[in-house]
């Protein structure tokens, strides 16, 4: 039997340009925190990497960012590692292909005007003309402050209370992360059917 590594490298990349699934991509995001614990009892966290670039550019005179950020210029690497793979993944790895919707969402979708499959986001809501429109307003430039400052309100985002705070067996990611998950649930079902017919 001879080895073919042509095959093999376009085997490989043909696998990696499909979605993983849960059994493979969940295990290798819990495996970050004991990963991190065990390389400097570091935390995964998101958020707090906006907090320290603030403090790297902006004066060290305002309270909120005095700290020595410098102690955690990892996770400022660790962020420019998921730029530059999401970066990598668009330009070689994306599908150029139509994205495929389930037929049920996607007749979901159509009563609220998004047809257009052919980009990674649909272009009805995430564009430079849909953000001129009251619906885009809302949904980009109010739903993107809220988050932000929703993330501050709670002391950190998804991936800090739920990857690493609930796995710590911290209570207050417990509370944290079923605030977001109910947070999620009221919106999709509520309020984004509303903000979908402006």
């Amino acid at each position: 039997m001879t080895f073919n590594a042509q095959c093999f490298n376009m085997n490989f990349i043909d696998w990696m340009k499909q979605p993983w699934p849960w059994y493979i991509g969940g295990p290798l995001i819990g495996l970050t925190v004991p990963l991190l614990l065990l390389l400097g009892n570091r935390s995964l966290g998101i958020s707090s990497s906006l907090r320290h670039m603030c403090a790297a550019c902006l004066p060290a005179n305002i309270s909120f960012f005095k700290y020595n950020w410098k102690k955690e210029t990892w996770n400022l690497f660790f962020v420019g590692g998921i730029i530059i793979g999401g970066v990598f993944t668009y330009f070689f790895l994306s599908d150029p292909n139509t994205v495929h919707v389930n037929e049920r969402l996607a007749k979901e979708l159509a009563g609220y005007g998004i047809t257009d499959y052919r980009s990674m986001v649909p272009v009805e809501l995430f564009s430079w003309p849909a953000l001129t429109t009251l619906r885009g307003f809302i949904l980009i430039v109010v739903g993107g402050f809220m988050v932000g400052f929703g993330t501050r309100y709670a002391g950190g985002c998804t991936s800090g209370h739920a990857i690493m705070g609930i796995s710590n067996l911290q209570w207050p990611s417990v509370i944290a992360t079923c605030s977001f998950m109910a947070g999620g649930f009221i919106m999709s079902n509520l309020i984004l059917p509303f903000i979908m017919h402006l």
